[in-house]
């Protein structure tokens, strides 16, 4: 059995790690079981990215959402009649926390009644298996996977299951909702869900969508890794009229959105995390006029901060695009302090759309690399407290000062950052050692031995004097006569010959 908890922890974020913690220890302290589900788990299971972090909580989950914003949580909407809350933990993780309730339907797409129940009536009344599976996070069963459904089947066989033949009657947004899901996946549909998907089409149950609906498939459109794909898949299927009725004739500016998501992807890549509703839903609705592109997004029912980023983004990128062609950004500090205060979005919407080269350069090097720079300064002050600067104003002007000359192109390297960090801080390159001479040692042809004195006047005594071949070899008297002492004596020591006849005839005579 998979063990679920680790593979959550090894696969999550640190914000969505720290953010599940957090969701459990507050769940714990109001004595309420806490469950992870939804598209958390599906993409655990399936090995894809894990964007959301949705929670279901048997009870009120409004009291841990207070609790949750007062440590940073961003609160984006909340439905106090659904019990439903859409927020940005600390840290910048996406999710959701909502009570656990059953959708109880009278009669076939009539608006249901809702009853707050547990996790497993939670878990059987949702659109699709694949998202009908739950992990708990209680510490009596932390780690345990729910699926009454048999979810864990279809994600095996890549078939998106809908759990009942009403599912498209109740929530007609279940038609954009499973194509969305069979495009993003590469699934396909189980040969039931096909056919009721079919009828509710030829039905025209995709007339009948609320537009609040088809505002949150947007929404969540603009974070899909293929949204020209799923676009398309929509459009194939008569759905993009449900956006607006002129769409489906005119069309999304495909080339639009895949430049955009290049941007995005590259923009990753280099660790940024861009949120493109704006430039996303803009492309989406680029070849509609201005007006209808006004009543599209009024008709959607999206939040009005969405709908102002949308209107406005043109008009606020020809006015960053300006401030940076102007001389107040030419130097690049200036630049990089201007850049600072660009959302995100509207970086990727200029690498996308903007063709003016000074501009889209300038945001280029902010991004990749300036502030690459910029996030590497703490390794700088830990070099320079080694280099003996307390912290302080002094030390905190050198490390702004040090910052400037690498938007410059200086001490970009260690060892012109630590010469330069010196230079800032006033501090003196250390003496260098001074390198001993070793004593030359006499050269000693290959293959010769190095002899003695001793052994040298032995040889010398037995080759006989040498011959003067210059006056400068000339042996002087007194040398060659300690020369031919010390040769005799050796030769006795040794045994020489002449030594041993001289002997006998010394004796002969005594």
């Amino acid at each position: 059995m998979p063990d679920y908890m680790f593979l959550l922890e090894s696969r999550l974020s640190p914000e969505q790690r720290a953010a599940m913690m957090r969701v459990q220890e507050l769940a714990a302290a109001t004595v309420a079981n806490v469950y992870l589900v939804g598209g958390a788990v599906r993409d655990l299971i399936s090995g894809m990215p894990i964007r959301d972090l949705d929670f279901v909580l048997e009870g009120n989950p409004f009291r841990l959402v207070r609790e949750l914003e007062k440590g940073g949580a961003k609160i984006l909407e909340e439905d106090e009649r659904m019990r439903h809350v859409e927020l940005i933990f600390a840290g910048d993780a996406d999710g959701s926390i909502a009570s656990a309730r059953d959708d109880v339907y009278h009669r076939p797409g009539t608006k249901p009644e809702i009853r707050w129940s547990t996790i497993m009536e939670d878990l059987r009344r949702r659109d699709f298996s694949l998202n009908a599976i739950a992990i708990s996070l209680n510490p009596a069963s932390r780690g345990l996977l729910l699926d009454p459904t048999n979810g864990l089947a279809d994600l095996e066989k890549r078939e998106v299951r809908a759990l009942s033949i009403h599912s498209f009657t109740n929530q007609p947004i279940r038609l954009v909702r499973a194509l969305r899901y069979c495009v993003r996946m590469g699934f396909k549909m189980e040969p039931r869900t096909a056919e009721w998907f079919a009828l509710a089409i030829e039905r025209g149950l995709h007339d009948s969508i609320p537009p609040a609906d088809v505002g949150r498939e947007v929404r969540q459109l603009a974070r899909e890794e293929k949204p020209v794909a799923i676009l398309k898949a929509w459009e194939a299927h008569q759905l993009l009229g449900a956006i607006h009725p002129q769409l489906a004739r005119r069309h999304p500016h495909y080339d639009a959105l895949n430049r955009l998501v290049r941007v995005r992807d590259e923009m990753i890549g280099a660790g940024y995390r861009p949120r493109l509703f704006a430039p996303a839903t803009l492309a989406l609705l680029r070849r509609l006029k201005p007006r209808e592109q006004s009543a599209a997004l009024a008709r959607l029912e999206l939040r009005s901060a969405e709908v102002e980023s949308v209107l406005r983004l043109d008009a606020e990128t020809r006015k960053i695009v300006q401030a940076l062609t102007s001389r107040k950004t030419a130097a690049p500090r200036d630049a990089y302090s201007f850049l600072e205060k660009v959302p995100l979005d509207i970086l990727a919407y200029i690498l996308a759309e903007v063709s003016n080269a000074k501009a889209v350069g300038k945001v280029r090097n902010y991004l990749y690399k300036w502030r690459p720079l910029r996030q590497a300064l703490p390794s700088a002050e830990t070099e320079l407290e080694a280099l003996g600067l307390p912290r302080g104003p002094k030390f905190d002007k050198v490390i702004a000062d040090l910052f400037q000359q690498q938007l410059l192109g200086k001490g970009r390297n260690p060892e012109e950052r630590t010469k330069l960090l010196r230079k800032l801080a006033g501090i003196k390159e250390p003496p260098k050692k001074k390198v001993k001479e070793e004593k030359k040692k006499p050269d000693v042809k290959p293959g010769k031995k190095r002899v003695g004195p001793a052994e040298g006047a032995a040889h010398e005594a037995r080759s006989g004097p040498a011959k003067a071949s210059t006056p400068s070899t000339v042996t002087p008297a007194h040398t060659t006569a300690k020369a031919a002492a010390a040769a005799k004596g050796a030769s006795a020591a040794a045994g020489h010959p002449s030594a041993k006849g001289h002997s006998k005839a010394h004796s002969n005579r005594r």
